[in-house]
């Protein structure tokens, strides 16, 4: 197990693997509810019938990250995990689906097609190349902003941060057990932190949950275990409403033009998703060289495209490498086996979601943990130079790009255009590598998406 995962090598052991997989788990552990809830609101006419496919979905949601967890880990050896995005499952549901009308079967293929789009582009070495052709600055923006993502997730979950129709946000209601328990969980942290207790982390979860118990936050499980059910499975090859495969309305199907548009969006929010997530836990990892590369990033590239159409294959929309790995990174994973700890649990979890309900379903319980590993990834702030506008400029987009708008690929897109710009104003052409000239161009296409559509449709 030493020479295959290279936990010598790599300066971690069984016990750290082991208990980096657990937090990473408990950290993305709510996508088992929030997933399944999510997309049901696409599945059925009313309430009540979307609500009956929840089962399915949930199957669909643990199994496609428990198989796609374990695969990183096996192919790549990273500890990254994996599983339903959050952000493409809403596009999926009620801009796909909804939106346009059509059977979530069609919702599905979008995903199926558009992750063997990117799994062409990793075979040919477009997509990484990409990721080499990135400034190191805006690679190290990127983590940063995805730092202040995180926490600011945290912070809303915990309901610390709430809506205010007035200002946006505002600071949150004193009085709720919500706040009460996220503040417990991140003063805990905090505390096994000063102390040096490794698994602080994890044991603050662990605290805010028997907080939750006695604020009423959340409660004990009535049931131990629920059945399983594979209705969403080979959602693009299942025939929908007036005959034929579900797939086959992406390229023959009166919404052909639209439904392919879609392919290209999510081909590009997954694609650059992955990549500010890969490159931000890659750097606080260690596993970036001197020249802000990844070794062995086409191993886990490929497995993340994979991921993409199986999501769609299985009915869980896109799966995707998770944000939260930071977290297992953090106790110290730094192999593959993180990654299959993880894959394992939620393969449990398939069989046993009404008990990890209590703590994955309640998310004030791990919103301390997030505004802690949110903290751990603004590190690479200090190493932007600042006083270089022509660089710095496009790093700072970046970074408030990403929490404002609520999107990782959004926040890259502003960054990367603002960096061609900046070059092209100062008579620098010539730095700009050829593929941020394309990837910009194409985040410019995305921004003005609406209005193609308008254009489209009108």
């Amino acid at each position: 197990m030493d020479k295959f995962f290279k936990l010598s090598e790599r300066g971690t052991n069984l016990r750290t693997e082991v208990l980096a997989g657990i937090v990473t788990f408990m950290t993305m552990a709510y996508i088992i509810f929030v997933n399944p809830g999510l997309l049901s609101a696409a599945f059925g006419a009313t309430p009540e019938a979307g609500a009956a496919w929840i089962p399915a979905l949930a199957t669909a949601t643990t199994l496609g990250a428990a198989v796609m967890c374990i695969a990183m880990g096996v192919f790549a050896n990273r500890p990254f995990a994996l599983a339903s995005g959050m952000g493409l499952n809403a596009v999926v549901a009620f801009s796909i689906i909804i939106g346009l009308k059509v059977p979530w079967q069609v919702g599905m293929s979008v995903i199926f097609v558009e992750g063997l789009v990117i799994l062409l582009l990793v075979l040919t070495g477009l997509r990484e190349a990409v990721m080499d052709a990135i400034p190191l600055n805006l690679k190290r923006a990127i983590g940063v902003g995805i730092g202040l993502f995180i926490t600011f997730i945290g912070l809303v979950d915990g309901k610390v941060v709430v809506a205010n129709p007035a200002t946006l946000v505002a600071l949150g209601d004193f009085t709720k057990p919500e706040v009460w328990v996220t503040l417990v969980g991140l003063i805990a942290i905090m505390a096994f932190m000063a102390f040096k207790v490794k698994g602080d982390i994890l044991w603050g979860i662990l605290v805010a949950t028997v907080a939750a118990l006695v604020l009423h936050v959340t409660k004990l499980p009535t049931a131990i275990v629920a059945p399983l059910d594979f209705r969403t499975f080979g959602a693009p090859f299942q025939t929908v409403e007036g005959g034929g495969m579900a797939i086959l309305q992406l390229f023959t199907g009166a919404l052909a033009p639209t439904l392919l548009l879609f392919v290209f969006a999510t081909m590009l929010s997954d694609f650059f998703d992955t990549m500010g997530t890969v490159i931000s836990i890659g750097e606080q990892a260690g596993f970036v060289d001197d020249e802000g590369k990844i070794p062995g990033i086409r191993n886990i590239l490929t497995v993340d495209s994979v991921a993409a159409a199986t999501g769609g294959l299985f009915g869980a929309s896109s799966i995707t490498t998770y944000i939260e790995s930071a977290s297992g990174v953090a106790e110290g994973g730094r192999t593959g086996l993180t990654s299959i700890v993880v894959g394992v649990l939620f393969l449990i979890s398939a069989f046993f979601s009404p008990i990890i309900a209590m703590i994955g379903g309640a998310t004030p319980i791990t919103a301390g943990a997030l505004i802690i590993v949110g903290f751990l990834m603004m590190a690479t702030v200090k190493d932007i130079p600042w006083d270089d506008f022509e660089n710095a400029f496009p790093a700072f987009l970046t970074i408030v790009g990403i929490p404002l708008t609520y999107n990782i690929s959004y926040g890259i897109g502003l960054g990367f255009i603002s960096f061609v710009l900046i070059k092209l104003f100062h008579g620098k052409s010539k730095e700009i590598h050829p593929l941020m000239w394309i990837v910009s161009a194409l985040f410019v296409i995305t921004f003005i998406m609406p209005l193609i559509q308008k254009l489209i449709g009108g």
